[in-house]
């Protein structure tokens, strides 16, 4: 039997077990799943975990905790690689996964309505015969709600955007249980502020996604993959810039280099490949549009050094290359069994990706860690995994010391400290680095308007702050 201290989060639970039953609970194994997510910092458990299943659910239970002032930090899959779904101050973990409903697909204007807790892998398999498909791929099994929480990205954003692009609107429950709709089915609308942008990115600290509207796409005619080693890594990123700027209208392309790929090979057994940089490609359109993409990249990729173009033209050899592709962060942990690891999220402009990347290559290798290199590098960004003993603070601390190296360098070329993964805990202390005091103090303003008791996910965004 799990007991609590008496406090407010004990009126909260009680009146909440109400309307939710056995779905509020205070189970240890339960909410020591819902104590962190797939990254290095230390756990923190909630005080209960909800299984919501309704957006008036959310909106009642949110109420509740704006009255008691209890803290509420929104869970999906547990994905999260930046300490966004750690309950640092107790509360309740909201997880929101049994909200998995597709509740309806509109083919002919290429959109769809779900629920928070769908995964990209589900809904794509509900739209299959349909001739449709959502294309944000960030590689894990994530829930979309969860990718819209943090601006998610992934192997196809070089074609076909980040989920920022592909949200026409969302159902959003206020800190105080009011429930908004933004946006709506039209592809452009000029009134108001847009508050779909608002809430994309806001990490659960603004409100929590009970819906969201899709823009689909047709699934192409034609997809050709491929893959191409190199030399050595910057005749690898050469031919990205070179592909990105010639106008080459990829669908993804991937770059690994040779720890990871090593580290792939030997968890996703491909055979024929070398622990060389490599580049993993596709190619969407027509039958003659693949082809000619397909062969200007090649003979890009030839004039600086590549060789070995193998193609994956049937599905099933598509499915395996991009399925190591995606199993890449796992590679790397089984690389050294008894690591964890410490990934970087560093985004810049084309143009300054070879500095970026082989600067951080070169802050790699003189710091001893082992550190796999995998980037959606068509649009700039990239990731390391810097391999670290966990509970190790010594290396704990010099891995930290790495990443800051490797962040702090992509600012100073006009980058970003995060592409895709998010603020969270992890990289709170670049965000006035990056965006200035200013406007740090508007989005400190936005919180506060919106969550005056701060509420939803506190700890998250801010490093100086009590919300």
């Amino acid at each position: 039997m799990n007991t609590l201290a008496p406090r407010a989060h004990d009126h909260v639970i009680t009146a909440a077990r109400a309307f939710l039953g056995e779905r509020i609970t205070l189970n240890d194994a339960i909410r020591q799943q819902h104590s962190r997510g797939e990254d290095t910092t230390p756990p923190t458990m909630p005080d209960a975990v909800v299984f919501a299943e309704t957006t008036e659910e959310v909106s009642r239970l949110l109420a509740l905790c704006h009255q008691h002032g209890v803290p509420v930090t929104p869970f999906g899959a547990g994905t999260s690689l930046e300490g966004h779904v750690n309950p640092v101050r107790g509360g309740i973990s909201l997880d929101l996964s049994r909200m998995n409903a597709i509740e309806e697909v509109n083919a002919a204007d290429m959109d769809c309505l779900i629920g928070p807790g769908v995964t990209r892998q589900q809904l794509n398999e509900y739209l299959r015969d349909q001739g449709l498909f959502f294309p944000v791929d960030p590689g894990s099994h994530c829930t979309i709600g969860g990718m819209c929480a943090t601006r998610a990205s992934g192997t196809n954003a070089v074609r076909y955007g980040t989920i920022r692009e592909n949200v026409l609107g969302l159902e959003v429950v206020l800190a105080d249980g009011r429930v908004v709709q933004t946006g709506g089915r039209t592809r452009k609308a000029a009134n108001g502020y847009d508050l779909t942008r608002l809430f994309i990115g806001s990490e659960g600290t603004l409100g929590v996604i009970t819906r969201i509207r899709l823009r689909l796409h047709g699934i192409p005619e034609a997809t050709s993959a491929a893959v191409c080693q190199f030399p050595d890594l910057a005749s690898a990123v050469n031919t990205v810039i070179a592909t990105m700027q010639l106008g080459v209208p990829v669908a993804r392309i991937e770059l690994l280099d040779e720890v990871q790929m090593a580290a792939c090979i030997a968890y996703s057994k491909l055979e024929g490949l070398a622990p060389v940089p490599t580049l993993f490609l596709e190619f969407h359109g027509t039958e003659a549009g693949v082809a000619e993409q397909a062969e200007s990249v090649e003979a890009l990729a030839t004039d600086h050094g590549g060789s070995g173009f193998a193609w994956a033209r049937d599905a099933e050899a598509r499915n395996k290359l991009w399925k190591a592709r995606h199993d890449a962060y796992w590679a790397g942990i089984a690389w050294r069994p008894g690591k964890r690891g410490i990934t970087t999220d560093v985004c810049v402009p084309i143009s300054r990706l070879a500095e970026a990347l082989l600067g951080a290559k070169a802050d790699i290798e003189a710091s001893g860690f082992e550190a796999p290199i995998v980037g959606h590098v068509g649009d700039g960004n990239f990731h390391t995994i810097i391999l670290v003993e966990e509970g190790n603070a010594e290396e704990m601390e010099r891995a930290w010391a790495l990443d800051r190296q490797i962040v702090r360098r992509a600012l100073a070329l006009g980058g970003t400290c995060s592409g895709e993964h998010g603020v969270g805990l992890g990289k709170r202390e670049f965000l006035r680095e990056e965006h200035g005091e200013a406007a740090l103090s508007v989005m400190r303003a936005l919180k506060a308007s919106m969550d005056p008791k701060g509420i939803l996910n506190p700890g998250k965004m801010f490093l100086d702050t009590n919300t």
